[in-house]
Formats: C-alpha cells, sequence, structure tokens
C-alpha cells in the first residue's frame, strides 16, 4: 500500500500550470476573440481541442506507469489506452461533439482513476489532486464546447 505523505508541491504548481491553456483558450474561444491566432491560421477552439486531446492521452500514462511501477494487471494497461482513442476518436468530430466529448472524457477520467489510490498503485494525494484538476479542464472543454 502507498503511505499518505504530503503533496509535492511541484505536482500542484506543474498541475496548475497544466490548467493556464484550458482556462485561457475556453475564455477566448467563448469570448470570440481568437487572441491573434488566426493571423497563423489558428483558433483558441482548435488548440483547446489539441491540447485536450494530448493531456487525456497523458491521463492514460498516468495508470500505464501505476500498474508499471506497481504491477496492477494486464486490465490496467488496456484500460490505459481508452483516452489516447477517445480523444483521437474526439478530434475527428464536429463541433461542438469534439470538445463536448474531450470534457467527457476528462471529467470523467478523473473518477476512472479514483481507483488507482484505493488500490495503493498511486499516493492518496495524487487522486485527490486529479479530481480538481480533472474538474476544472473538463468544466473548460464543456464551456468553450
Amino acid at each position: 500500500m502507498v503511505s499518505s505523505r504530503p503533496v509535492p508541491i511541484l505536482a500542484v504548481l506543474l498541475g496548475l500550470g497544466g490548467l493556464i491553456p484550458f482556462i485561457g483558450f475556453a475564455v477566448l474561444a467563448v469570448s470570440g476573440n481568437d487572441g491573434g491566432l488566426g493571423t497563423i491560421g489558428l483558433s483558441p477552439r482548435l488548440i483547446l481541442s489539441a491540447y485536450g486531446a494530448v493531456i487525456a492521452s497523458f491521463l492514460g500514462g498516468i495508470r500505464w506507469g501505476a500498474a508499471a511501477a506497481r504491477d496492477g494487471g494486464s486490465a490496467d494497461y488496456l484500460i490505459a489506452i481508452v483516452p489516447s482513442l477517445v480523444a483521437w476518436t474526439a478530434l475527428a468530430l464536429p463541433t461542438p461533439w469534439d470538445l463536448r466529448v474531450l470534457g467527457v472524457l476528462v471529467l470523467g477520467w478523473g473518477l476512472v482513476d479514483q481507483d488507482l489510490p484505493r488500490r495503493g498503485l498511486v499516493p492518496r494525494w495524487l487522486g485527490h489532486l486529479r479530481l480538481a484538476l480533472s474538474g476544472i479542464a473538463g468544466a473548460a472543454l464543456l464551456v468553450a464546447a
């Protein structure tokens, strides 16, 4: 079992930093301001969906890494690839379904991964941090949809 230890401040800071693109590009997308991205052929919405897909893949990597480090089992490896596959599919969906699927995925994956601390595969603090970060990131994706 993984012991209960304090949350590393760097994990919190990096997690919060990872929310900046979610919040910033969601605000731009909702406001209709492209922040000058149109001059290079991009939009806040496009960048938000790409970032959401990358982060969703990263979330699957957390489970993969936990399974590898703590002998989680075959099911964990199979479950770990789901976010990447769903996120990749979401990128091919029309507006607003792309961000809706990504938002639900990120929100839901925060809940799915709550079994990891219960099973002792990751520290307890990671479960709490994941819920908070996934909640904010998923909400930003859904608001921008």
